[in-house]
């Protein structure tokens, strides 16, 4: 029920959010809001994956998604150059498998371990290539969450489910670094809708094959609705107003809450618990998130 009662009230504030340009929310309540909505996004979907499972899920999200991007930037395919196909369909697989990849984590592990998990692959990003002592520092910190978070530690963590949190850590880097690439070449809006269609493309498959889409009715079908809108919607356009007004140190230094925002709202709305070396881990994914980006170079 506090779930529900939850996605009504972001829903509501999401219409008002979108009918009024004049609303302006401030930067970092935007951000923070942003976290709030992609965690509630997690914990919908969490509850879904007995009736669609974790494939039927994240198609339903995605498929979705893509057809409010594609209704909102009405991408002109035809005027896409070959260069910008060899890096925007990429890119649109690269996050079409991230979803999935984590979907499959979240079926497995907590939600807030799967996501210290997967910000492996952004920190990794932001400091891959440096040989300086205190970026060496971070990675350890990083590593150490991971120790702690590891099935020798503690027999209740699925090792699959450890192991997909890392591969779609993997594809969230690469998904970075394609955006990077496509964002110098393409505007952001049809880079953005283009690139989820092919996610669509790569994950509607997986939710035929698993049989979830069958089990689709009227009212999972409306939550899915509210988890596209709450995972990337709204998000998406929170966190666009925010960059134009925030600087980037800032803004990265915010998004490095995602680890502890996930785990909190896992509480929340679905009561999972984690232990202290799992507490710990999250500590350590955070600072190191948080240390890199303060100590990173312009």
């Amino acid at each position: 029920m506090l779930l529900l009662n939850s996605i009504f009230a972001l829903l509501h504030f999401s219409t008002i959010f979108m009918k009024n340009k004049e609303f302006n929310l401030p930067p970092v309540p935007a951000v923070l809001l942003a976290i709030i909505s992609v965690q509630c996004g997690a914990a919908i979907a969490k509850t879904l994956f007995p009736a669609l499972g974790a494939a039927g899920t994240a198609s339903i999200r995605i498929g979705v998604s893509a057809l409010i991007l594609l209704l909102a930037y009405r991408p002109n395919l035809k005027q896409i150059t070959v260069q910008q196909w060899k890096i925007v369909i990429p890119y649109g697989l690269s996050l079409g498998a991230m979803n999935l990849v984590f979907y499959f984590a979240i079926e497995r592990i907590p939600i807030g371990l799967a996501v210290t998990l997967e910000f492996i692959g952004p920190l990794l990003v932001a400091i891959i290539g440096s040989r300086r002592i205190v970026d060496y520092l971070w990675v350890l910190l990083a590593a150490a969450g991971i120790v702690l978070i590891a099935p020798w530690t503690n027999s209740r963590i699925d090792t699959l489910g450890v192991l997909f949190a890392l591969l779609a850590g993997a594809l969230w880097a690469a998904y970075i670094v394609l955006g990077g690439k496509i964002s110098k070449i393409m505007n952001s809006g049809q880079a953005v809708s283009t690139g989820m269609l092919f996610a669509a493309l790569l994950i509607l498959p997986f939710g035929f094959y698993e049989n979830g889409l069958i089990n689709l009715t009227p009212k999972l079908f409306g939550m899915g609705i509210a988890l596209a809108l709450l995972s990337s919607a709204i998000p998406f356009t929170l966190e666009m107003k925010a960059l134009g007004q925030l600087p980037p140190r800032t803004f990265s230094i915010l998004m490095s809450l995602e680890p502890a925002a996930a785990s909190i709202c896992a509480f929340i709305f679905l009561q999972e618990k984690l232990n202290l070396y799992e507490l710990l881990a999250v500590v350590c994914v955070v600072v190191a998130s948080a240390g890199s980006t303060l100590t990173a170079k312009k």
